[in-house]
């Protein structure tokens, strides 16, 4: 089951720290399998508050994505972000091609009626 790393950038600040975070995360997904699925320096907000833009990146599973956030390459490079963009990331599952929202909505259902 794939997982995915998504980051919530709040008012990027471009500088040269950025540019070399960038030049440089593939390198550190490459040996994960991750990929980028979304890099997109504006979001349409639809609904709601969004102030900022969103990362998202495929791992072919939770550990994997785990690994490669822990990893030395990227522990090396993320503070060339973190120190200037605020932010924040989570780390998901994603489901799968027979996935129906309906059953978890039965299940949610029965949880809540105990």
């Amino acid at each position: 089951m794939p997982a995915f790393v998504l980051v919530h950038l709040r008012k990027p600040q471009l500088n040269e720290d950025v540019f070399t975070y960038m030049e440089r995360v593939q390198s550190t997904l490459e040996p994960f399998g991750g990929r980028f699925r979304v890099h997109v320096p504006e979001v349409e907000v639809i609904e709601g508050d969004w102030p900022g833009t969103l990362v998202i990146l495929e791992f072919p599973d939770r550990d994997t994505a785990r690994a490669w956030y822990g990893s030395p390459a990227y522990q090396e490079i993320l503070p060339l972000r973190t120190r200037n963009i605020d932010g924040a990331a989570i780390l998901v599952d994603g489901v799968g091609p027979d996935y129906d929202p309906a059953r978890t909505a039965a299940t949610l259902r029965a949880r809540t009626a105990r």
